[in-house]
């Protein structure tokens, strides 16, 4: 049933928007139709235009998650395992997370340039607030008695991050890494834009350059489906990694 309501509801906003431009309540001239943009996909794929363009920033999405959550876990264990690394590294994020990580566009092509480093930085940065400050939480929220009782059985640090924080924390990791992933689609387009010769973010900026709808909104679908997958994807892992999980 769910899957069923899942699969329908898109599907009817379609079958709406196109009945809307035939009946013209709809302007196709700027918001276009299903039909037109799907006519427009088929030129797109069988060049490879879209292919490769979607390859591209598939690349740089992943570079850019993984440069950017797996030191945002680390410092979050780290954060709330130890109150002296929480006093200090707290109050720098509270300070720099509102900033937002477009305004920072400039500097970082001042600092890494217009290749792929300042993309994926892009990316990692914006990743990273999210899951660190996800994973603090996650840790802070495990019940004190775990602590204690892996401290009276000696446990070490290295015992501590693997065998009580990061398995107490991985339901709010994933809650981070989650909104770190919508993170990362929203800022690759931005990177894209500005500085780029290829990517999804590219063709949109490139098709509303030259007034082509059809093609804007056939990069925007693919990155809405990009967006489907991954998020597909992280939850798979979370099935394998928390089979306790239940999900409604």
């Amino acid at each position: 049933m769910k899957t069923a309501i899942s699969i329908l509801s898109p599907l009817t906003l379609l079958l709406l928007w196109e009945a809307a431009a035939h009946l013209g309540f709809v302007d196709t001239r700027l918001l276009s139709s299903p039909s037109l943009i799907l006519q427009s996909f088929f030129p797109l794929l069988i060049s490879g235009d879209l292919i490769y363009n979607t390859w591209v920033s598939v690349l740089r999405v992943i570079c850019g998650f993984l440069a950017g959550s797996i030191p945002a876990i680390l410092l979050g264990m780290s954060m709330g395992l130890s109150p002296f690394v929480r006093s200090a590294i707290e109050p720098m994020i509270a300070a720099t997370y509102p900033i937002p990580k477009l305004a920072l566009m400039p500097l970082i092509l001042l600092i890494f340039g217009l290749g792929e480093t300042s993309k994926i930085f892009t990316i990692a940065i914006g990743v990273f607030y999210l899951v660190v400050i996800n994973t603090m939480a996650g840790v802070l929220n495990i019940d004190k008695i775990y602590l204690e009782v892996a401290k009276n059985f000696g446990a070490g640090r290295k015992d501590f991050y693997l065998s009580v924080a990061l398995p107490g924390a991985l339901p709010m990791i994933f809650a981070g890494l989650k909104l770190g992933m919508g993170m990362a689609l929203i800022l690759i387009v931005a990177a894209e834009m500005s500085a780029a010769k290829a990517g999804v973010g590219w063709m949109i900026w490139r098709a509303y350059d030259m007034f082509d709808i059809e093609q804007m909104f056939a990069a925007l679908i693919t990155l809405s489906v990009l967006g489907y997958i991954f998020a597909l994807a992280l939850d798979f892992l979370e099935r394998l990694v928390l089979p306790w999980k239940q999900t409604n």
